[in-house]
């Protein structure tokens, strides 16, 4: 565990920096039978799309010395931003919204260098589930060079519901995949977009694959065959702008 990351601990500070509008990245339970308290951690943390796992004692144990009660929670140093008020505000403010999603990317440096081009390349969002997604802490928003702490992150229940969200609001998702038939370049971006990136191991899974509007491919020249999904994140994104500077 990165020690700069900000713990609290104990089931009433937890509570009532829930209440109070606190960001959490995600929270720490015992692994025991459900208590009232923990029940309505569980209910708070749905409603906000904050991440709960069930964990050992020795676990928590390791995480502080101090007397946790059986829950540790974990601060995020950014705010999330509501993914359907955004839209509506991108909307109202006359923007043809492009944001970039990623389905499962777990490592920080990954996760940071795609909201670093993401912000350069001037998307208005990266979309996150709240489960399966890399911690936004120190390492990340140092490897982002500080575009986390200016770029909206939006963290979602699920992909599936986000895809759901950004479709009845008229953006066209792009699922990343070397599987794809058609090129990156063949299509035009001129509309609101959605570029999906998969993970870095098993890429786009084949639940968000289907629901994905069209799917596109970089080509290769190479033997590797593959990118680093920060790199190819990169060079999609990119893509859009240059053929939305070309467009407009």
């Amino acid at each position: 565990m990165n020690r700069k990351e900000q713990l609290i601990f104990g089931w009433h500070p937890v509570l009532e920096a829930l209440d109070t509008g606190k960001e959490f990245q995600k929270v720490f339970m015992l692994a025991k039978g459900k208590s009232e308290r923990a029940n309505e951690v569980m209910e708070k943390c749905s409603q906000r799309s904050i991440p709960v796992q069930f964990v050992p004692q020795q676990k928590l144990d390791r995480l502080t010395r101090k007397v946790h009660q059986g829950i540790v929670a974990f601060l995020s140093p950014i705010e999330f931003a509501d993914l359907d008020n955004l839209i509506a505000s991108l909307y109202e403010n006359g923007k043809t919204p492009s944001f970039m999603a990623l389905d499962g990317v777990t490592d920080v440096r990954n996760f940071g260098a795609i909201c670093r081009s993401a912000e350069c390349f001037g998307f208005d969002g990266v979309i996150v589930p709240s489960k399966g997604m890399a911690p936004i802490n120190e390492d990340a928003i140092k490897t982002s060079a500080g575009a986390l702490m200016r770029l909206p992150v939006c963290r979602v229940k699920s992909m599936k519901s986000a895809i759901s969200l950004l479709k009845n609001n008229g953006i066209t998702l792009f699922g990343m995949t070397e599987k794809a038939a058609e090129e990156l370049s063949s299509y035009s971006y001129d509309q609101p977009v959605c570029l999906v990136m998969g993970s870095e191991d098993e890429g786009l899974s084949s639940e968000v694959m289907k629901h994905c509007d069209h799917l596109a491919k970089i080509p290769m020249m190479g033997k590797t065959q593959s990118l680093n999904v920060s790199v190819s994140a990169g060079v999609a994104m990119y893509e859009v702008l240059r053929n939305r500077s070309i467009s407009f």
